[in-house]
């Protein structure tokens, strides 16, 4: 006779879905999604279109993550009674997809509980990713170019939006750098932990000794700022270039000079947009992204001097937080967590999630010590 014991499995996923729920407070949410939607039925809404457009993805991203709170609650009831089925009536087949269902709820509460660590100021907005080319010539730039679609693969795998903001391509492979823009909720709290340099080390395919090649990238993450709460920037402290958007290989893409550069000239940072279809565009997207970064570095500033004043001044990364390697032993390992993975083909194609989940993991427990 079957006998398919799941309990101690399932008691321990729902003691964390009880603690997830908890930090998500079901209440609130059901309050906010109840004032919200009052706010989205008023006939004056559209009058104000930018703030239309917030009280609806407000509400549209409550009741996502109510629904799915309530659907795994639902879920883990449904296990408990598609287990009794399976030991009354000897059924194997049944037993079988209460195993698979188990599996599968085990991997969706614990990205969930991560999701949950993500309490950081900024962690709940979009992200705009960086890409810079570093050491490596020719593998370096291809390089760069990998990382941007394994960030932009990772997006589509998970029905985010995904803008490229900028693109400067070398001269020979691949790019110099690349901006984008992610939206989603909590996508800078998700990406925030990819940010640092990446190494990839294989035998190259620009060079015909056929010897192994090492190369960087950067990746920078930043959360996307509402222009509320921007910092202000006097016109004299920046100094705007406009030039004529191009493509691979410096082909024009575009008749005009709508393409735009920002230069912070006390601080040194650039901006560069050339992917809107008019200077207006280009130069408000840059000025967002440029303010945003002023008002990190702002608050980085800021926190230096709080440890440095206590004494303790470390820093949050190292120089190399994740190598790939395509000779030999194929692999991937984050440098930080230990995690690793034996298909880096997939890791490219935007398998992330196990890196990412790690890293969060990670960073909250250093952040506790």
């Amino acid at each position: 006779m079957l006998e398919l014991d799941l309990s101690a499995d399932i008691q321990p996923l729902r003691h964390t879905f009880g603690d997830i729920s908890e930090v998500v407070d079901v209440p609130r949410l059901r309050e906010d999604i109840a004032r919200l939607s009052e706010e989205a039925g008023a006939p004056d809404l559209w009058d104000d279109t930018e703030r239309a457009q917030k009280v609806t993805s407000a509400l549209s991203h409550r009741q996502s993550e109510l629904a799915r709170i309530t659907g795994i609650a639902q879920r883990l009831d449904d296990l408990e009674v598609l287990v009794d089925l399976a030991n009354e009536m000897g059924d194997e087949d049944s037993a079988q997809e209460a195993r698979g269902e188990l599996t599968a709820l085990t991997d969706v509460i614990n990205q969930l509980e991560v999701q949950t660590l993500l309490d950081g100021e900024y962690d709940d907005r979009s992200a705009i990713i960086t890409i810079r080319s570093g050491a490596g010539g020719d593998d370096a730039t291809d390089f760069a170019e990998m990382l941007m679609r394994m960030y932009l693969r990772w997006a589509e795998n998970h029905k985010y939006p995904a803008k490229v903001m900028d693109t400067s391509y070398a001269e020979g492979a691949g790019i110099k750098s690349a901006t984008f823009e992610i939206s989603a909720p909590y996508a800078f709290g998700t990406l925030s932990v990819e940010a640092g340099t990446h190494r990839l080390a294989r035998i190259s395919p620009f060079g015909s000794a056929d010897k192994r090649q090492t190369s960087f990238a950067a990746v920078e993450v930043i959360p996307l700022m509402e222009e509320a709460i921007a910092v202000e920037i006097p016109e004299n402290d920046i100094r705007v270039d406009v030039f004529r958007s191009s493509g691979p290989g410096g082909q024009s893409v575009n008749t005009t000079d709508s393409a735009v550069r920002l230069t912070h000239l006390p601080t040194g940072i650039v901006v560069s947009m050339q992917n809107e279809k008019s200077q207006i565009q280009n130069r408000a997207a840059a000025m967002r992204v440029l303010q945003t970064r002023l008002l990190l570095l702002q608050k980085e500033e800021e926190a230096a001097k709080k440890k440095e004043l206590a004494g303790n001044i470390t820093a949050s990364w190292g120089d190399q937080m994740r190598s790939y390697f395509l000779y030999g032993q194929q692999l991937v390992k984050d440098l930080r967590t230990g995690q690793e993975s034996g298909n880096p083909a997939a890791v490219f194609d935007g398998d992330l999630d196990d890196f990412i989940s790690a890293g969060i993991r990670w960073r909250k427990r250093r952040d506790d010590d």
